[in-house]
């Protein structure tokens, strides 16, 4: 069982940062992929951006140029830093781990509220 837990959510300004912290209850240095995730009322879980434990990323085209997803082996941590913030990425973000093992493993944190105002 991995545990995440997010900080780093609230109010932001349209064209500000955020930065959002996710540290795992595990060591993260052999997790796949670990994620972001966001969802706003009556829509489904987007990908925002993952990192794969070699480090490969990947990004929703809506993130890329501004967002970036670095991770620190060393505090099991994963961050989501967040630049030129628009209104449109005001959501519910969720950290996200994936491991593949006999089936695939799938843990959730709780979400954290990021709103960007105009």
């Amino acid at each position: 069982q991995v545990q995440l837990l997010e900080s780093g959510g609230g109010l932001a300004q349209a064209g500000g940062s955020l930065r959002l912290s996710c540290v795992a209850s595990v060591s993260i240095f052999r997790i796949n992929t670990m994620g972001w995730y966001r969802q706003v009322p009556g829509k489904h879980r987007e990908l925002v951006a993952a990192i794969s434990s070699a480090g490969n990323t990947n990004y929703a085209d809506s993130v890329k140029g501004r967002f970036v997803i670095p991770k620190d082996n060393a505090k099991n941590t994963v961050y989501l830093q967040m630049n030129s913030l628009n209104v449109e990425d005001t959501a519910v973000y969720y950290c996200n781990v994936k491991q593949y093992g006999s089936r695939l493993y799938d843990y959730w944190g709780q979400g954290t509220q990021v709103t960007v105002s105009s």
